[in-house]
């Protein structure tokens, strides 16, 4: 059972959590100066252990952080004792959190269910639709509490037909669109290819039909591919000027099977280079997180995303 949490708890956490410099961050390292995006990676993909996932983006001397899981525990089921833990760890190394990294409408939508037997990533965060009042609640206090007002979200679980669950999903997200307005936050809408939301042209579509500043996009190159989608320039003609935060990730063809399999970002099929110049003349100024995926033989997710982001910047500092 999740702990609930009072607007007390919250403020008396943020007045503890408070270090002797503040709210404001120190001056970034030039380091980050130099990179063209505000970027940062999702910590459970370096590490459960968040203190350890800090260090390693503090020892890259990258900004941002984007919360999940933590302690083999999502965010969502955090006590209020773990949330103090998390605030202190990330303001002690002067990080910033990009987005809050919730489950929400990561599941069956009632009217179509999806199927049973699918494996799908639930992030230890086993919820309903029924909880999805609750969910925006929490969500909304924890991006208060983190300094944020980007909660990511999704849209529902992947059904066989998803325009049949289009209106259903795009009046819900409306509903809490106007949820989100009331608590001053922004939900960014991830496309994510297990959910009905999962190419650039599908993400696009619902944003701009919502046509809500509380309601912006996740863009993730990666994920569109693993529908079919070229990701750049096709996804990105149809989501640009619509998202405020964005995944990156690589994947590529298995030679021996055929599947897609996660890769190293610049060793996969992502289009990556032009990807980030588009970016820049566009001037994104929205932050943007590795969600590294890809693992190395030997198992070793710190290393694999040193791997990855090694590539990353590699590719940021040739627009930079």
């Amino acid at each position: 059972m999740r702990p609930t949490l009072t607007r007390r708890d919250f403020l008396g956490a943020a007045l503890l959590a408070v270090p002797p410099w503040g709210l404001s961050l120190a001056p970034a390292h030039a380091a980050r100066r130099s990179l063209p995006f505000k970027l940062g990676v999702i910590t459970d993909e370096i590490s459960e252990n968040l203190e350890e996932a800090l260090d390693f983006l503090s020892a890259q001397s990258l900004g941002y952080c984007e919360v999940r899981e933590m302690w083999n525990k999502n965010i969502m089921n955090l006590s209020m004792r773990e949330l103090e833990r998390a605030k202190q760890a990330i303001q002690k190394r002067r990080l910033r959190v990009s987005d809050i990294a919730s489950p929400l409408f990561k599941y069956n939508l009632p009217e179509m269910p999806a199927r049973q037997d699918e494996k799908r990533d639930t992030f230890r965060a086993m919820f309903t639709d029924q909880d999805t009042e609750d969910l925006l609640r929490r969500a909304a206090e924890l991006a208060h509490f983190f300094a944020t007002k980007l909660i990511r979200i999704f849209s529902y679980w992947r059904v066989d037909e998803p325009e049949k669950a289009y209106a259903h999903i795009r009046d819900r997200l409306a509903k809490a669109a106007g949820v989100a307005a009331k608590n001053r936050v922004i939900l960014v809408l991830e496309n994510e290819h297990t959910c009905n939301v999962g190419t650039g042209k599908e993400l696009g579509r619902i944003v701009g039909e919502i046509n809500s500043p509380h309601l912006r996009g996740v863009w993730d190159p990666a994920n569109a591919s693993l529908l079919g989608e070229v990701p750049f320039p096709d996804g990105y003609q149809a989501v640009r000027g619509l998202f405020a935060h964005m995944h990156v990730k690589d994947v590529k063809k298995d030679r021996a099977t055929g599947k897609f399999i996660w890769a190293p970002v610049g060793r996969g099929m992502i289009d990556f280079r032009g990807q980030f110049k588009a970016l820049r003349e566009d001037k994104y100024r929205g932050t943007m997180s590795l969600e590294t995926h890809y693992l190395r033989a030997d198992g070793n997710k710190v290393e694999s995303t040193r791997e990855s982001l090694a590539g990353l910047l590699e590719l940021l500092r040739e627009v930079a």
